[in-house]
């Protein structure tokens, strides 16, 4: 029995949405990446509406983490400068989240069947770390530097302001500033034909 198109085109922009491993072609333009894969659209559009986190903040936070790699992991260290030994640590996928913190989130969400290496699970642990970040820490959810530093060092470490004593990490803080504020803008163009219908194109 032949599956009706609507219906296969739902379940094939689903495997798009959850399955894709190959980064966006054009990682630097939001329209371009929701115009390649618009799963990822409807996935954080979704976040934005569950918890209040912007669009473009996912997006800056998941491009400094992996650069969209599904696979992403830390370098590996090696030992005597040659011989391959354990990563940096255990931080993997989209977000960037390490084992411990992934089974913490999964234990408090109820989100037991998420994925690292899946995009809208990754930007699901975004949205709910940041409303945690809100509520635990007073951020604004469109403050993407304030968002990134509390991501990076934990909520303990930034009440510690451990981020004072890393000047590399508060520039980074402001680079994803910069990118989710060029994210946003470049939305705007191009918003109202990715909120056109669902179905075409994916």
């Amino acid at each position: 029995m032949e599956m009706p198109r609507p219906l296969f085109t739902a379940f094939a922009a689903l495997l798009i949405a959850g399955c894709t491993t190959a980064p966006p072609r054009n990682i630097d333009n939001s329209c371009a990446i929701f115009e390649e894969y618009r799963g990822w659209y409807r996935a954080t559009k979704t976040v934005q509406e569950r918890y209040g986190v912007p669009q473009h903040v996912q997006l800056a936070i998941v491009h400094q983490e992996s650069k969209f790699d599904a696979e992403a992991v830390t370098p590996r260290r090696y030992l005597l400068g040659f011989i391959p030994w354990r990563r940096a640590s255990t931080a993997y996928g989209y977000a960037q989240v390490k084992d411990e913190t992934w089974a913490w989130y999964q234990r408090k969400s109820g989100n037991w069947s998420a994925d690292r290496d899946d995009f809208a699970d990754a930007v699901e642990f975004i949205g709910w770390y940041a409303d945690l970040s809100q509520r635990t820490l007073g951020l604004s959810k469109w403050d993407a530097r304030q968002q990134y530093l509390a991501y990076h060092e934990g909520h303990g470490g930034f009440q510690r302001k451990t981020y004072l004593q890393k000047p590399w990490l508060m520039g980074v803080a402001k680079k994803v500033q910069a990118r989710a504020q060029r994210y946003a803008a470049q939305l705007k163009t191009c918003r109202d034909d990715l909120d056109g219908p669902w179905w075409w194109p994916f």
